[in-house]
């Protein structure tokens, strides 16, 4: 098999400053923030053990593979040469999917909470509420339809922005615990446990993946090679860095139980920021227009490199029609798929609006799994390829190598594909393994929801996945041509 043949239109634009600054504006997730700091003082200790043991290894494998193989379409590519195009088809629907979901979902959800509580009010399903989501979707749409050469700065902006918010947060977080006393951590335990674990592990999971998400752009990076795996190292011991300290920060300073998933950050930015005294509201104010920016631009880092995936998939003759996969001859962008993920991002806000009754955090729970589900099944089939890749095409050059060579390659694999495993089940499946461990599971309490509904929901996504995925692959194999493959494929590079 092929890699498919280089998309038209491309300028190579993105330096390795470019490619770190997408990879942390799209992996450091603000949403999830709170989410973390939901599971007390253990979230702590798991995001470093998770950090150690999974994002690791998963950093060695996907920085090997994405400067050996850094075609435009980065994962897609990858399944194609090592499982063929109908299993690339269904791994990059999910991949894809997974980011307008998200779009439309959390990042718009937590986007509103905060603009409703600290800069203007909204309500809740009023038309100020659905008009501001609206805008946020499409915004971040926006950013992906420009060029990539002026597109890349909003992304850069936007990690900019959470590197500098999170910075601020923990410094006012100290400032405040140094006058008023740590009275989030006393009593707080940080040792790790079972149901802890459990109800966490999804989550820091959809917390560290995507560092190889810039090389879905990979055509367009100057030298991906050499600036790849530099690149994938410096983002993620930034977002490990953003993730341990902030959740430190806002347990330190939120009494205990009184942190949210959807208003974790900003509840405990507006107790921390009574440092300022009178310019606290001002303060409080800037800092949540700029928490909603951040967010923003997160969405539009991934529509930008997710929907150049689906493109290059929908070229190749993996998704309905290959006109779906044309790039704009002055732009350089997949329009029409960036035009795809704004309606679906729209058609699954306004899904979540009416689900559990409007209840926003009930809603942001249920969203944000439905998102870890998808992004998680995704990998379950890249993760194999970069090790079928390393078995099979020993003849690609590799600059940057795995320690210990195959012995080590397929030792981080299997420690990584465990994990998404793992992760998997429980975000799909949540509260099924806790049984087995003699632990206790209130479902309605923790989701807002009744496993009914959550599951028709999850379950429901998942399933209308797989069937648009097959409709989308078969209806264009219908219409291909005996020598499509051959006119449409080049050689790997």
């Amino acid at each position: 098999m092929s890699a498919p043949a280089p998309a038209l239109h491309l300028n190579r634009s993105l330096r390795r400053f470019d490619i770190m600054a997408m990879s942390v504006a799209a992996v450091i997730s603000f949403d999830v923030i709170g989410q973390i700091a939901t599971g007390g003082g253990e979230a702590v200790t798991w995001v470093g053990v998770v950090a150690a043991v999974f994002l690791l290894p998963y950093a060695l494998i996907f920085a090997e593979t994405g400067a050996a193989f850094p075609q435009e379409g980065g994962p897609y590519v990858w399944v194609k040469l090592s499982f063929g195009r109908a299993a690339a088809a269904l791994t990059t629907m999910f991949y894809w999917v997974t980011n307008p979901v998200w779009l439309g979902g959390s990042l718009a959800f937590v986007a509103a909470q905060a603009w409703d509580g600290f800069v203007f009010p909204l309500g809740s399903g009023t038309v100020a509420d659905y008009l501001f989501k609206l805008f946020f979707i499409w915004a971040a749409i926006l950013t992906a339809v420009v060029s990539l050469r002026r597109g890349k700065w909003v992304t850069t902006a936007g990690a900019a922005a959470k590197v500098f918010t999170l910075a601020v947060f923990t410094g006012t977080a100290v400032a405040y615990g140094a006058r008023h006393g740590f009275r989030g951590l006393e009593g707080t335990g940080f040792s790790p446990t079972g149901a802890g674990f459990l109800a966490l592990v999804p989550v820091l999971l959809f917390a560290y993946v995507g560092f190889e998400a810039p090389n879905a752009a990979g055509d367009e990076m100057l030298d991906p090679q050499r600036d790849v795996p530099v690149s994938i190292g410096v983002a993620g011991l930034i977002a490990t860095c953003c993730y341990l300290l902030p959740v430190l920060a806002i347990l330190s300073a939120a009494p205990a139980g009184a942190v949210t998933g959807i208003g974790g950050f900003m509840d405990a930015a507006g107790l921390v920021f009574d440092v300022y005294g009178s310019l606290r509201e001002p303060l409080l104010t800037a800092t949540a227009a700029l928490f909603a920016f951040a967010l923003l631009t997160q969405g539009s880092a991934w529509m930008i490199v997710a929907d150049r995936m689906q493109a290059m998939a929908a070229a190749d003759g993996g998704f309905f029609s290959r006109s779906l996969g044309a790039f704009h001859p002055r732009l350089g962008t997949p329009v029409r798929m960036n035009l795809l993920s704004g309606i679906t991002a729209t058609v699954f806000m306004a899904a979540a609006m009416n689900l559990a009754g409007g209840d926003a955090s009930a809603v942001f729970g249920v969203v944000l799994s439905v998102a870890i589900t998808t992004l998680l099944l995704s990998y379950l089939c890249i993760v194999p390829a970069l090790l079928v890749l390393r078995l099979r095409r020993r003849d690609v050059p590799r600059p940057y190598r795995v320690p210990f060579g195959t012995p080590g390659f397929t030792l981080a694999t299997v420690f990584v594909y465990a994990w998404i495993l793992l992760g998997s089940w429980v975000a799909l499946f949540p509260g099924t393994l806790e049984p087995l461990f003699g632990l206790g599971y209130d479902f309605r309490t923790t989701w807002g929801v009744s496993r009914t509904a959550f599951e028709a929901f999850t379950l429901g996504t998942v399933v209308l996945l797989l069937a648009v995925s097959t409709a989308g692959y078969l209806a264009q194999r219908m219409h291909a041509q005996p020598d499509d493959d051959e006119r449409e494929s080049g050689p790997a590079r």
